[in-house]
């Protein structure tokens, strides 16, 4: 018999929830065959059969969550192996994803110190056990309370990496926001909105690159950006995913817009490389096509700063002594006050607005 262990799927993700068997116990399968469907918080991965051989057992069903290294299933195979284990795994330690790679800038290849990854030893131990722990943990009541749903539904995949990330962001950044509007009545119809606001982000953050930025707490340093990686909030029935437009300063109209629309249908088909979700050194979300005028978007570590668009709406306006109804846009820019002042949110706010209202 041999156990074919979930390997790492890349960037140390440290689990994966079954999506879909291709095979039941007892079928004979061969080499490089694909044999399970895995979703992991950045995608859907098909997992083939590192040997040839019959299935003895699969451990898990669909919608089940298997740890990276754990078993997967059990089979029956000729090859000879120095040991028990069949395909490759993670040397690593991994820690919970918490503290794994985020959606929205994540550096490449990043390595964690050891007390991250103890840390995430310590949060698979608590997740199993069903308690919370505080990251924190000083000083404040680390465990919380379980309710009693009568139809728990466990979040999956995207939806349970943003759970955690939110917590993770509420626990460390201090958010501040500012609101404010911006008259795009001038604009020539046809517009496109959304590449409007990533030329204003992208002029704001050279005028202003102390929101561009990333912040590590553990040794109290930012490092501040040139190049503008977008992080685009895209909304979808799994979850939110935020895709990465490198070099956004560098684009022009038109491939800015084709960037966007790259990346909406790679979410819907949910076949958007892990690679184009990292790096992003600030973030827009437009949730304003959808409902809301105004909000506090959350800022999501190492980032500091994200910028939220309301809902496009009229208002009556004295233009020369006329009344006049003209088309206002509203802005919320979140920031994380243990890095960015006040001045240089507001001068970046102004910059933006100043973009926009030419």
């Amino acid at each position: 018999m041999k156990f074919f262990n979930l390997p790492d799927l890349g960037e140390g993700i440290p689990e994966a929830d079954i999506v879909k068997w291709h095979i039941q116990e007892g079928d004979s399968v061969t080499e490089d065959q694909i044999i399970v469907s895995v979703e992991t918080a950045k995608a859907i991965v098909d997992v083939p059969s590192p040997a040839t051989g019959v299935v003895a057992k699969l451990y898990g069903q669909s919608g089940d969550t298997i740890m990276t290294g754990a078993p997967l299933l059990e089979f029956v195979c000729d090859q000879e192996d120095a040991g028990t284990v069949v395909g490759q795994l993670a040397t690593a330690t991994h820690d919970d994803s918490s503290d794994d790679d985020f959606f929205i800038g994540t550096p490449p290849d990043s390595g964690k110190a050891p007390a991250a990854a103890a840390r995430g030893n310590i949060s698979d131990l608590a997740a199993k056990l069903g308690v919370s722990i505080d990251p924190k943990g000083v000083g404040r009541d680390s465990i919380r309370h379980s309710y009693p749903l009568e139809n728990p539904e466990p979040l999956k995949g995207v939806r349970k990496h943003m759970a955690r990330t939110m917590a993770q962001s509420h626990a460390e950044v201090v958010p501040v926001t500012l609101f404010d509007d911006v008259d795009i009545e001038h604009w020539p119809k046809g517009t496109d909105i959304t590449v409007r606001l990533i030329q204003a982000i992208t002029i704001a953050c050279k005028e202003e690159p102390a929101l561009n930025a990333w912040f590590d707490e553990t040794v109290m340093s930012r490092e501040v950006f040139t190049s503008v990686n977008l992080g685009l909030a895209v909304d979808s029935d799994d979850g939110l995913f935020v895709p990465v437009i490198k070099d956004a300063e560098k684009r022009d109209a038109d491939s800015l817009r084709d960037s966007i629309n790259y990346f909406r249908k790679a979410v819907k088909e949910r076949s958007l490389p892990q690679s184009e979700m990292q790096g992003g050194t600030i973030t827009l979300s437009n949730f304003g096509v959808f409902a809301g005028q105004f909000a506090t978007p959350i800022v999501v570590p190492p980032m500091v700063c994200i910028i939220g668009v309301g809902r496009l709406r009229t208002r009556v306006v004295n233009e020369n002594g006329q009344i006049e109804n003209h088309r206002i846009l509203p802005i919320s820019l979140t920031f994380d006050h243990r890095v960015v002042t006040g001045g240089e949110a507001t001068r970046f706010l102004h910059c933006m607005l100043e973009a926009l209202s030419h």
